[in-house]
């Protein structure tokens, strides 16, 4: 911790001023640190040793531990460690499956704010007050911790290029301002911790902001430092298996999301293909006299009636959708309705 007061956070109190003012308006009273593990006993002391157990604007702060199967003490060093609230799924699930269930968890704790973090003490706990200040102004649902990338050492000239990549990518398909697409730093209100919903199992990072950015939730990002690496990432056992990962997670995402988009693309796509073809077969029909050709003739109405019908998918997965669209809002109000209903008893 640095001894003197900088400038910036002299800046960052007043913000704290400002933010605890506006929490008294939107009623904000607890929030929940929760952190996803899996085997972290020897990092998770570290980690827990900097988490705030007060920050301004919040009347109560937790902390969650999700035990993602853990083989070996990861929830006896968590209680040792303070601890109350210790999430042990049965057996290991991924990345993606606990945060999920960290979310569940917190909201059932009664967090109006959930900050998730990493437990190998990547991310600096000093700026979780940062990091949930744009939610208590009412500014944003959810809010990312953007890393300096170009300036963190231990990433390699790759890894930043693709970090930069995916990132402006994950931006464009969501439509929001994302500038570190793949930071576990973030926190998240209420409102948006009930309208996420993970179906990915290998990472949440980049299905949670397109799901924000097509549910109309608020998304920011605000800038925050890193700690040295405590050991090598488990996402990122090589730059061509997380580049396989995270191509197809997008897609799979992009295709849920605009499958109206994607089908008439795809069918435009083939049905020019087959258009071209036909035209081929014309130009030489009239030209020689009917000779030959007859495969692009054929080749053509493949094609062509294919590019159709991936239009006609298209409109189908629109409907199909729409009607998920009109599904996630019914529990959204479900689980609203329950949770208030519950907190009146």
């Amino acid at each position: 911790m640095d001894g003197g007061v900088t400038p910036d956070e002299e800046v960052l109190r007043f913000a704290m001023r400002c933010a605890i003012f506006g929490a008294s308006v939107l009623g904000v009273m607890k929030i929940v640190i929760q952190i996803p593990c899996f085997n972290e006993e020897t990092t998770l002391a570290e980690t827990l040793r900097d988490l705030p157990r007060e920050i301004p604007g919040a009347e109560e702060v937790e902390w969650l531990v999700i035990d993602d199967g853990s083989t070996d003490s990861t929830a006896e060093v968590a209680r040792r460690n303070g601890v109350r609230h210790v999430l042990r799924l049965p057996r290991n699930q991924g990345l993606a499956r606990a945060f999920m269930a960290g979310l569940e968890e917190s909201i059932g704790l009664g967090a109006d704010i959930i900050v998730n973090t990493d437990a190998d003490n990547q991310y600096d706990a000093r700026d979780i007050p940062r990091l949930v200040e744009p939610i208590l102004r009412g500014e944003a649902d959810i809010v990312v911790g953007a890393r300096a990338i170009a300036r963190t050492e231990h990433f390699s000239p790759t890894k930043k290029l693709l970090q930069r990549l995916g990132t402006w990518v994950v931006g464009k398909i969501s439509h929001t301002p994302i500038q570190d697409a793949t930071s576990g730093f973030r926190a998240l209100s209420r409102k948006a911790a009930l309208r996420l919903n993970v179906f990915s199992e290998y990472t949440y990072t980049l299905e949670t902001i397109i799901q924000a950015g097509h549910s109309n939730l608020v998304l920011t990002s605000v800038p925050v430092r890193t700690n040295r690496p405590t050991r090598e990432s488990r996402l990122v056992r090589s730059i061509p298996d997380y580049l396989r990962r995270s191509l197809g997670t997008m897609f799979r995402i992009f295709v849920l999301y605009q499958p109206f988009r994607f089908f008439v693309m795809a069918g435009g796509i083939v049905f020019l293909a087959g258009f071209l073809l036909g035209l081929r077969f014309v130009y030489y029909y009239l030209t020689e006299e009917g000779a030959g050709h007859v495969q692009s003739l054929i080749l053509s109405a493949v094609l062509l009636i294919t590019g159709f019908q991936l239009w006609i998918l298209g409109i189908v997965a629109d409907l199909i959708a729409t009607n998920r669209r009109v599904l996630e809002e019914l529990r959204f109000r479900l689980r609203s309705r329950d949770l208030s209903r519950d907190e009146r008893k």
